[in-house]
């Protein structure tokens, strides 16, 4: 057998690591423990297309989280795992109910539409929650042939506005949908952080209050890329599999996604990284409330910070930290803490913002 040859590349270090910025969770490297699975993964042959040890591995695992009914399908992004979800919960005539904040709705370009070939119906939210009663704006005309029939509510946990749906309410939203023959997808593009904010299992506001399929995030919580599609009730959905395959989102060397996100769930490092990115927020937070001229805008309760100042100040400081604006018009902005935020990292910023602020003339 012919030895493993030593570790050598040619790439080169194309950035200054010490850059830190509040722009987005993904702006982030992989955890450690993350790459160190890469590398046990990485030697020898596994079977491919998910036939491997590591993704029968996964199964178990999100079994001890979602329950022994739960199945996992590792995607490559949180854009395939909706589309694909959310293609296995409709129809061709049917349509999905969501936020009008929602991801799937403003950041994918219209994917979920376009490639996934079904109908969202919008509800504006004044704080990206969906309730019974909002759901029901859109929840009608399941007989008239004219309107695309709703058929699935799709909620995200956190929300794209940094709030978290509390248990009973997500129950609440299932019971509605159910009750109205409509099956309900969960966004968890940043799930651990919600079930950190919430101090419950993930279990507690999925599987345990009947949510059917789950988009679950890895990337923003320490992953390289991947995520995966869980379904918690296989009798909501058919031919998974094969919807995998249709959207792209096949992987031929699947263990490298499974084994990241075995990384994540065997022991605690999802909710390691979620308390911190979490805590990192309301350190940032705390800071800004300090603040003459800045305005939060929404409840600080998982790792982002909505916030309103002037369009001058933002201007300025994204010279020293990126972020983005969230509505430039308005002035609002976004700025997102990481699984490797530092509290040094919190302290500089709210320095330039202070620095900022106080350059300003009104």
């Amino acid at each position: 057998m012919t030895a493993v040859p030593p570790l050598r590349t040619d790439a080169r270090r194309r950035h200054d690591p010490s850059v830190r910025g509040f722009a987005s969770d993904n702006y982030a490297g992989a955890h450690p423990e993350v790459l160190a699975a890469l590398a046990l993964a990485n030697e020898g042959h596994q079977v491919a297309y998910g036939e491997d040890e590591y993704t029968d591995h996964l199964q178990r695992i999100v079994h001890s989280h979602f329950g022994s009914r739960a199945e996992a399908f590792p995607v490559f992004n949180g854009t395939g795992a909706n589309v694909t979800a959310l293609q296995a919960l409709t129809d061709r005539w049917g349509a999905v109910i969501c936020a009008e904040s929602a991801h799937i709705n403003v950041d994918e370009g219209g994917a979920p539409e376009r490639m996934g070939g079904l109908k969202l119906l919008t509800v504006p939210t004044p704080d990206g929650k969906l309730t019974p009663e909002l759901i029901d704006r859109q929840a009608w005309g399941w007989e008239d042939e004219h309107r695309a029939m709703p058929q699935v509510v799709s909620i995200t946990q956190n929300t794209e506005l940094g709030t978290v749906y509390t248990v009973d309410e997500i129950r609440a939203i299932v019971e509605h949908a159910h009750s109205k023959g409509m099956k309900v997808h969960l966004d968890g593009a940043r799930i651990a952080n919600a079930a950190a904010s919430l101090d419950v299992p993930m279990r507690a506001f999925t599987n345990a209050v009947g949510v059917d399929v789950l988009s679950y995030g890895g990337t923003k919580n320490g992953m390289v890329f991947g995520e995966a599609v869980i379904v918690l009730n296989p009798d909501a959905v058919s031919h998974m599999k094969h919807l995998r395959k249709l959207s792209m989102q096949l992987a031929s060397k699947m263990r490298f996604v499974s084994v990241q996100l075995e990384a994540l769930l065997a022991k605690d490092l999802w909710l390691r990284n979620a308390r911190h990115s979490n805590a990192m927020a309301q350190r940032l937070a705390a800071g800004v409330r300090a603040l003459d001229g800045v305005e939060i805008l929404h409840p600080v309760q998982a790792n982002a910070v909505f916030a309103r100042l002037p369009h001058e100040v933002s201007r300025r400081l994204q010279k020293r930290f990126r972020f983005y604006f969230w509505d430039e018009a308005a002035g609002d902005v976004r700025w997102m803490c990481a699984f490797d935020t530092t509290e040094d990292d919190v302290d500089a910023f709210l320095q330039a913002l202070k620095e900022e602020l106080a350059r300003q003339v009104y």
